[in-house]
């Protein structure tokens, strides 16, 4: 019990002498797209959904934005620019 209230007293301690760590936000822009958006929908593989969400956290990038990308790419390789 009294190594119990010595690790409570040195906590209280230490909460007083440190500055608790504020986390810093990031702010940024919000984007105006150049064009009106419209929804689309579509049902993909499970596996190329989970494939997606993986990228877009190891890129930073969105959903949206990945599949814009690569249809615009698809269009533009395909000769319909």
């Amino acid at each position: 019990m009294e190594d119990y209230k010595n690790k409570l007293g040195s906590l209280a301690d230490k909460l007083k002498t440190e500055r608790p760590k504020t986390p810093i936000q990031e702010v940024k822009p919000v984007q105006v797209p150049s064009e009106p958006e419209v929804q689309f929908n579509n049902r993909i593989p499970k596996g190329l959904l989970k494939r997606l969400k993986k990228f877009g956290l190891e890129h930073d990038e969105s959903l949206k934005d990945i599949n814009i990308k690569a249809l615009e790419h698809y269009l533009k390789t395909n000769g319909n620019h």
